[in-house]
């Protein structure tokens, strides 16, 4: 063979050149998903914080107690914002996101039981079930998840705890579609198909919680979620003139609960490119 001929690159070799190509480009896509999902969720103290606030502030101009007395308000805000900010940062990320789910349960279990404040039991499920999917997210950014470069082994048992919360999230949700007339109202004004698109999301939170609680099929069942979140962020969630004006929720309660919801989105990136 002459020269030429001698060095030409065979073309397997050339699609293992473009193979390896588009497996860099495809890997560099997911840690870019996975920093997106971190700081969505590492950030969300932040916003609970803000909003509370704000929420507060909108209950004194209407003579309103807060969900729980001040002094301890105080503490929990602080609580969550030094664990955001050490989670922000990267220090002992898996201790401080243990850490913000523990305030974040505590602080929950001090307001259900404090009594100052009386909702609907459709709203009671909605924040209830959110917050537990948030100290899920937080459990899931212990255990190791979401680490671009992870130093030590991941903890399947915080992982998969995290999933079970999650999975509460989604019957919770799949039951307010038939059992809760405001939220059935909320989907059948944002969603098109009526009815039957209304059962068929149904069945749809029902075996995703079905995954979640199970352990299997997690990171197809976060790649799902991860795609219907924005949409209910975006088109119930986002429709303020009927949650807040409708159904009478205050609106900084309503900007937590699409934080919250925000927050879930992220705990879903996590899993579906690094389930």
């Amino acid at each position: 063979m002459v020269g030429g001929d001698a060095r030409a690159v065979p073309p397997y070799s050339k699609m293992a050149v473009g193979s390896g190509g588009s497996g860099r480009r495809r890997r560099g896509a997911l840690r870019m998903l996975m920093r997106v999902g971190s700081v969505l969720l590492t950030r969300f103290p932040f916003w609970h914080c803000l909003s509370s606030l704000l929420l507060n502030a909108e209950r004194a101009e209407a003579r309103r107690k807060p969900d729980i007395p001040v002094p301890f308000l105080y503490f929990d805000m602080g609580a969550a914002v030094l664990c955001a900010s050490f989670m922000s940062f990267g220090v002992k990320r898996r201790w401080f996101a243990l850490g913000a789910a523990l305030q974040l349960a505590v602080s929950t279990y001090a307001a259900y039981i404090g009594g100052y404040v009386h909702y609907g039991d459709w709203l009671k499920v909605r924040m209830y079930s959110r917050t537990i999917a948030i100290i899920g997210g937080l459990l899931i950014l212990a255990s190791g998840a979401g680490e671009i470069y992870r130093q030590k082994p991941r903890n399947r048992s915080l992982q998969s705890t995290g999933q079970v919360f999650i999975g509460i999230y989604l019957i919770c949700m799949a039951y307010s579609l038939q059992h809760s007339k405001e939220d059935r109202l909320a989907y059948l004004s944002g969603i098109p198909g009526g009815e039957i698109a209304l059962q068929l999301l149904f069945v749809l939170y029902g075996v995703l919680a079905l995954s979640f609680l199970s352990g299997y099929y997690i990171t197809s069942a976060a790649q799902i979620l991860s795609v219907i979140l924005p949409l209910v962020v975006l088109f119930i969630d986002g429709n303020l003139g009927y949650w807040h004006d409708s159904r009478r929720v205050e609106f900084w309660n309503q900007m937590k609960l699409i934080g919250q919801n925000i927050g879930i989105f992220g705990a879903a990136i996590i899993l579906a490119t690094d389930g």
